[in-house]
């Protein structure tokens, strides 16, 4: 077993201990240990030396051109870096102070010069270096539809409406019927297209550049149902004319800019009309009409819709349509909502005070309608009564007293059925009008925004999930129902046409990597199949040494042995599998109640400080998950692997080998590596010292208006191997997208300037783990919209340049920009259906696929992976863009890199939907949440991970994770 330590990770006093903000001078690198420089240290192991580090000279160009050329000259460095492209394989000879004066020369910017970009439209992005051309070729088909657009003048006019409107409904009420009576007389017959805000469009001008027009809506509805004043004075006044001629010249990749406000005219032109029949949620559609409804449980429903939106692609405009689905509120008795919401039958008693407040937060602006006693009227809910219906009094004009209930007795002869009720309040605190809840039914079309518990989340997936034949057809039958083509507006106003076919696609399946696992194993390597493989004569290529451990049981239903015989067979699956595992746990193991959590946790760490990993059976009751990784993670530095009762008690061997996977990293080990990161034949990693980081910011739940967003960095610290990640946490502002801690320049009263941030402090640790500097940085960046990628890389490449440069004085490495997306709706489909040779078991496209044609941007550096094979439903591609890429990757060496890592992630013997760096930060991200909320939350392995969190309990500081626990992959 001792020859196995050979790539052992960092024992627990290992790299990082020190925090990066210890240090403020210029040349700021950890002094390296004779000993510990290279390669890991396993927790038992002797470390592995690695190749000899590239030459590096210590003269270098000041640190003020790194930041400047990082700041102004980023994308320009990308664009020009061709000869990099030719010759990906860099010259260990080539200095950081060449490479930063050939950087300098290609952006011609000196330090007097440099500049930021004044506004964020002078950030570009790389160009595309070209196709990849590796895999297999097959066609596929896509959710893309082609638009066609006849030559039109586009005006763009301003829209004033007085008083002011906040729902759009209203606006576009206003503007109908603006249309509709001064059409003709006053419009030239134009049809216009209007945004339900600020922004109205036409194909040819107006007969006037500025006009007002007053509009009555008092005709619309009765009078007896609103009092208040319903006429608008409306001011139209041109704005600009959108130019077609720029779209078409970008199509032809003749102009670099986007004309953005062009594609704005067109999106709203498809949208004018859906917009006035459906319920709008961002760019979605929704309605009963359009799909199946059904309950979701606890007074909330889904509703179907689709999705809709205009994209720039290679094959020209196109219409991205998704079915989609949305939770919304039943359009029930506000009596029968609580009945569900609570669990309550029997409204004969008082509600409870935390019941009512639940309530009172799940009604809180909703829209009720009240259509008894002859008159129609409908309100918004600004709370619910402090006491019942029937204690509740209110004053008169001649200041007598009167109960509620006595004055809908008396007023309309009506005997309140549920008189320990609240009552329902609308209007304001100091001019309230109260009413019986069974009297209020909730609005139609209401979105829920809250987030859905689990039996919700369960029933929605239950609901909606398609195989991709049902989700191809579903899509297929939304854009015929549609009939874009026979919207008067889209059609002979605008002179577009959509087509109701979807893309067919040129796309590759990239081969899947060779893994390599111990040499001590029967199988030594592996070749994975459709996106998988599994561990049967096989050991991990690192496997950990655990010399102190024990397990605590929180659960009171399982047999009271049944921890130890658990704990034996996950051992020896540990062992099986490669691990050193100590057979006797430090202390003896402990079973106790779960309301003594703290206290047992912090008994364990008193009588056994070195503990290298604590298995904990979790409680049957949800809610402690969050408390036990808080406690632990923070304020003891213990490592944990939490396991469910419920799958502890089957003692069952694939669970076992599941978690044996986890503790491994966990302590320090890996799993197994990609065989060309051994045998150093990946291009633009294997021949130089490379981190790879991920990030990603996660943000409160809905309605969670004070709970900071955590920002979440890891980042590798075992080249050339690159399976081990270090991960670290921050909270900041609430819902910041971008990472406010990257690199941060404080003010210390002793020590003065001092620079500290995650980026610094994971480059240290990289140093301290390896005895390398990276001369490469690859940064996957998850969660940015496309909205915000100028702002996101602004801000964020000036960090990292800002971080390298308060390391040492000219520190240059090259970074490649990666933003990963999830979150979008471009669905990939194979063209014959059922077909073994090109689909998997559920009927997906391959694990591999990868597009960077026709549905992908015109002329910038992206492309669509799907690296993983589904499981259920319908698979989702990943969404690589580039946004720098100063190491000069071609499409095939970034695709084949960021496919291949997707089959290192240390949780499972599958590949992965998303690279894992991201995927680890998302995680780490996501565990950090659970050490500010409160202990409404739970988690631990089991077959389907699914973990909640409750809303209560902010805390405004993120406590910091130990030193001991960061260096590991704790987040697993």
């Amino acid at each position: 077993m001792s020859s196995r330590g050979g790539y052992g990770g960092r024992g627990r006093g290992g790299g990082g201990g020190r925090r990066s903000d210890q240090s403020s001078g210029p040349v700021a690198w950890p002094a390296l240990q004779s000993s510990a420089a290279r390669g890991g240290r396993g927790r038992g192991g002797a470390g592995r030396g690695i190749a000899p580090p590239v030459a590096s000279s210590s003269s270098s160009p000041p640190s003020d051109v790194v930041v400047s050329v990082a700041i102004g000259g980023a994308a320009d460095v990308a664009s020009s870096s061709s000869s990099v492209r030719e010759n990906p394989k860099v010259s260990g000879s080539d200095s950081g102070a060449s490479l930063g004066q050939e950087l300098a020369e290609k952006v011609q910017i000196t330090p007097e010069t440099a500049v930021a970009p004044s506004s964020l439209k002078a950030v570009k992005f790389p160009v595309r270096p070209g196709f990849g051309s590796a895999g297999k070729k097959v066609t596929i088909r896509a959710n893309h539809f082609l638009v066609q657009v006849a030559d039109r003048d586009l005006y763009h006019y301003d829209v004033s409406i007085s008083p002011e409107v906040i729902s759009k409904k209203v606006n576009r009420d206003v503007m109908t019927t603006l249309v509709r009576t001064y059409g003709e007389s006053h419009m030239g017959k134009k049809i216009p297209a209007y945004d339900g805000r600020k922004s109205l469009y036409t194909a040819g001008p107006l007969p006037f550049e500025s006009k007002e027009f007053v509009v009555d809506l008092n005709d619309k509805k009765p009078a007896a149902s609103s009092k208040r004043d319903r006429k608008f004075k409306v001011a139209i006044k041109l704005a600009s004319r959108p130019d077609l001629f720029q779209l078409q010249q970008f199509l032809r990749r003749q102009q670099r800019e986007a004309p953005y406000e062009t594609i704005q005219v067109l999106d709203v032109v498809l949208r004018d009309l859906p917009s006035q029949k459906y319920v709008a949620v961002g760019r979605s559609f929704f309605d009963p009409r359009l799909g199946r409804r059904g309950e979701l449980g606890d007074g909330v429903e889904y509703w179907s819709g689709y999705f809709q939106s205009l994209r720039l692609t290679q094959m020209g405009l196109s219409l991205n349509i998704d079915v989609s689905a949305r939770s919304f509120y039943e359009p029930i008795l506000v009596t029968e909502f609580i009945g569900k919401y609570l669990y309550l039958r029997d409204f004969n008693r008082p509600l409870r005070d935390s019941d009512r407040v639940k309530v009172k937060k799940a009604l809180k602006n909703l829209k009720v309608e009240l259509g008894q006693f002859n008159f129609a009227r409908s309100s918004k809910i600004s709370g619910i009564s402090n006491c019942p219906i029937s204690e509740l009094r209110f004053t008169l004009e001649d200041n007598t007293q009167k109960t509620v209930l006595q004055y809908f007795f008396e007023k309309y002869n009506y005997r309140v059925k549920y008189p320990y009720l609240p009552a329902i309040q609308s209007g304001s605190d100091s001019k309230p009008a109260y009413f019986p809840m069974e009297l209020c039914r909730i609005a139609e079309g209401q979105r829920y925004t809250k987030k859905l518990n689990e039996r919700q989340v369960t029933a929605m997936l239950k609901a909606t999930c398609q195989r991709p034949e049902q989700r191809e057809n579903s899509i297929k039958g939304m854009v015929k129902n549609n009939k874009y083509n026979e919207i008067d507006l889209v059609s002979k106003e605008f002179g577009m046409s959509v087509t109701d076919q979807l893309a067919s696609v040129e796309a590759r399946v990239l081969p899947p990597p060779m893994l390599k696992y111990h040499e001590s194993g029967r199988e030594k390597m592996v070749n994975p199949r459709q996106g998988q493989w599994n561990m049967i004569d096989k050991k991990m290529i690192n496997g950990s040494r655990v010399a102190s451990w024990t397990c605590v049981n929180f659960s009171t239903r399982i047999d009271r042995n049944l921890p130890q015989e658990f704990c034996r067979q996950l051992i020896d699956m540990c062992v099986s599998k490669g691990m050193q595992f100590n057979p006797q746990p430090a202390i003896p193991f402990i079973s106790c109640q779960p309301q003594r959590i703290e206290e047992t946790l912090r008994d364990i760490h008193a009588r056994a400080p070195a503990l290298q990993m604590l298995i904990v059976i979790l409680p049957d009751v949800t809610g402690s998950y969050g408390k036990i990784k808080r406690i632990c993670e923070t304020e003891l530095g213990i490592v944990s692997q939490c396991c469910q009762p419920n799958q502890a008690r089957k003692l069952n061997k694939q669970y076992m080998e599941n978690v044996a996977l986890k503790i491994n990293v966990k302590t320090g080990g890996r799993n197994t590596v990609l065989n060309d990161a051994i045998s150093r034949r990946i291009p633009l990693i294997s021949d130089r010292p490379t981190i790879i980081f991920g990030a990603d910011v996660t943000h409160p739940q809905p309605g969670e208006d004070s709970s900071p967003s955590i920002a979440a960095v890891v980042a590798s610290m075992d080249w050339p191997e690159i399976t081990k990640y270090r991960g670290l946490v921050s909270a900041q502002t609430h819902r910041e997208e971008i990472i406010e801690d990257l690199y941060k320049l404080v003010q210390d009263p002793q020590r003065g300037q001092v620079h500290s941030g995650m980026i610094r402090e994971h480059l240290i640790a990289f140093r301290r783990a390896t005895g390398e500097k990276p001369q490469r940085i690859i940064f996957y960046r998850d969660g940015v919209s496309e909205g915000q990628f100028s702002q996101v890389l602004l801000h964020e490449m000036t960090a990292i340049r800002k971080a390298c440069a308060s390391l040492q004085e000219g520190y240059l490495p090259r970074v490649t920009f990666v933003v990963v997306q999830k979150r979008h709706h471009t669905r990939l489909f194979p063209a014959q259906h059922g077909n073994r040779e090109t689909t998997d078991r559920s009927g997906n496209i391959q694990p591999g696929t990868v597009v960077d044609t026709k549905i992908c941007h015109p002329t910038e550096f992206d492309f669509y992976l799907n690296s993983h094979a589904g499981i259920q439903g319908t698979s989702r591609p990943a969404h690589y863009h580039v946004l720098v890429d100063e190491n000069g990757f071609t499409a095939d060496a970034l695709q084949m890199l960021t496919n291949n890592l997707c089959y290192t992630f240390a949780r499972c013997t599958r590949s992965v939907s998303i690279v894992p760096p991201a995927y680890y930060a998302h995680l780490a991200a996501f565990r950090a949440r659970y050490y500010m909320e409160s202990e409404m939350s739970d988690g631990g392995s089991s077959k389907s991970r699914n973990t909640t969190a409750s809303t209560s309990a902010v805390v405004s500081r993120l406590p910091a994770i130990k030193d001991n626990v960061k260096d590991v992959m704790f987040y697993c």
